[in-house]
């Protein structure tokens, strides 16, 4: 654990070949967390497993300027670039579906049928979080570590600073204020 910490370290401080390092380190952490995220989505997007991953590494890969304390905390933030990942190919998804500039003429009503209906709840998700995080930054980010990340109580409270009952009170509000918003 140590050697992770020393080697983002030395990621922020511009060494590549340590950013690449920690990722292999933390490959299978990275690919449990995807895996979660994904069956969590429900299939709204083509990736697999592995192909998340590495799209995260494409957004993680310059580690230089960025503090990561820990192995929790870069865990965390892997987890806000996934389902950022997940969103920008959801929003991209429906741009296409609704024409995308493009004159689109379907003649089998069936493939319109096809597309998963959930992607609207996921960007209804993904925008009530931030109104949330604008409103309770830390609620966001329990909700994030938690959510997906997959990260326990413990280490969640560890990582922000505070107790792990803190953790489960802002659980519990995030949990209210995202059930409020999504039935509005």
């Amino acid at each position: 654990m140590h050697d992770i910490t020393q080697m983002l370290k030395a990621a922020s401080q511009g060494d590549r070949a340590a950013g690449d390092q920690v990722v292999a380190a933390l490959y299978d952490d990275l690919r449990r967390q995807a895996r979660s995220h994904l069956r969590k989505s429900g299939g709204m997007t083509l990736l697999d497993t592995t192909a998340l991953v590495h799209e995260v590494w494409l957004r993680l890969a310059d580690l230089q300027g960025r503090d990561y304390p820990d192995r929790r905390y870069f865990l965390a933030y892997a987890a806000r670039a996934m389902r950022t990942v997940v969103i920008d190919l959801v929003r991209a998804r429906q741009a296409e579906r609704r024409g995308g500039g493009q004159d689109l003429l379907t003649l089998n009503t069936e493939v319109a049928d096809q597309t998963p209906q959930h992607e609207d709840d996921m960007l209804r998700v993904h925008e009530a979080l931030g109104e949330l995080a604008e409103l309770e930054p830390r609620l966001a980010q329990v909700v994030e570590m938690r959510y997906f990340a997959g990260l326990a109580e413990r280490d969640i409270a560890e990582a922000l600073g505070v107790t792990e009952r803190t953790v489960q009170r802002d659980w519990q509000k995030a949990r209210l204020f995202l059930a409020a918003s999504l039935r509005s």
